[in-house]
């Protein structure tokens, strides 16, 4: 439970229910107070921006649909443009697709990368625990291949799919790519050529060094991801599950298949981050599986998503991107 932590745990420097700014009701339920606003998608081709951007439902069962970002570009209309579909963070529990951090995000990058970029929504903790963040995920990763989508037919080149996400969107899109590894011809035409694992959220029952050095991290404090994950996994489930510890259990069938594919991961992080011990641990194993793997890992000025915060960490961020994406 949030507040219960390890004896080598320094004292918390904020409450965690303070992280992500949740309060728990008499009834059980978890209302976030975050601050999070939010910015129109901009589809009118009048207006003056480098990119446009529109909503699209996905499922209305599950309240789920995508923003689209669509670069404006001095190439040749039907030179075809890769695609990233872009799993926003928020520790499983707050955010969407038009909180205003997510949306100037992935404009950024559609300008930087010439990329088209699909962002889409999913169901947040705790009403709706994990895996059902996954399987929204993976419902829209089948519906970018298959669409009748304007923007998508006539812009993309399905050829070229990477999966994307930061913080908890970069687990996202780590175990998307872990399932999909074993039915990647059921996304035909879409074809995943690697993962971007921005600052990706994992955990683990044991505290890594990182975690007790950062525990007190004003972006990222401890307990507060200790809270997240008590909102997020699955009831009665220990920080070392799966879905949390990618280190649990060995996923051999996976990264040999995500190796013979010719997949590229791209793990980056910062070392000012609390997580950054998970996310060099995972960046190691993944090479001693021989699977193609790009460490990005900044210094200890670097915090979580600091490249969403900072232009001039972003800008350097894109540009290593561009010779992968």
């Amino acid at each position: 439970m949030a507040g219960q932590h390890p004896a080598q745990d320094p004292d918390p420097a904020v409450n965690a229910y303070d992280y992500p700014k949740v309060v728990l009701n008499p009834d059980g339920t978890f209302p976030c107070l975050l601050d999070d606003p939010k910015s129109p998608a901009v589809p009118d081709p009048d207006q003056p921006f480098a990119v446009r951007s529109k909503d699209v439902p996905l499922n209305p069962t599950h309240d789920t649909w995508a923003r689209i970002y669509l670069p404006r570009l001095p190439s040749p209309l039907d030179q075809k443009l890769p695609i990233i579909v872009y799993y926003h963070g928020g520790g499983f529990v707050y955010l969407s697709p038009s909180s205003t951090r997510i949306h100037d995000y992935c404009c950024l990058m559609a300008a930087k990368l010439s990329t088209v970029i699909v962002s889409p929504s999913y169901r947040l903790a705790p009403e709706h625990r994990l895996p059902a963040a996954y399987d929204d995920a993976v419902e829209a990763l089948r519906w970018v291949g298959t669409a009748e989508e304007e923007w998508l037919r006539e812009h993309v080149d399905f050829s070229r799919c990477f999966l994307m996400g930061t913080s908890a969107g970069g687990n996202i899109a780590y175990h998307v790519g872990m399932r999909m590894s074993a039915a990647a011809a059921d996304l035909e035409p879409l074809v995943i050529r690697g993962l971007i694992l921005h600052h990706p959220f994992f955990g683990g029952s044991k505290r890594t060094e990182s975690e007790v050095r950062l525990f007190n991290n004003p972006i990222l404090p401890v307990n507060g991801t200790d809270l997240m994950w008590e909102l997020a996994l699955p009831a009665g489930a220990d920080r070392d599950h799966e879905y949390c510890n990618p280190m649990a259990r060995d996923r051999p069938e996976e990264w040999e298949r995500m190796r013979t594919m010719g997949w590229r991961v791209v793990v980056a992080g910062g070392g000012g981050d609390p997580l950054i011990d998970r996310q060099r641990e995972l960046t190691a194993k993944l090479e001693a599986k021989g699977v193609q793997v790009v460490g990005l890992f900044g210094g200890d000025g670097d915090y979580h998503t600091v490249e969403m915060m900072e232009a001039a960490k972003a800008e350097l961020f894109l540009e290593k991107l561009k010779g992968i994406v």
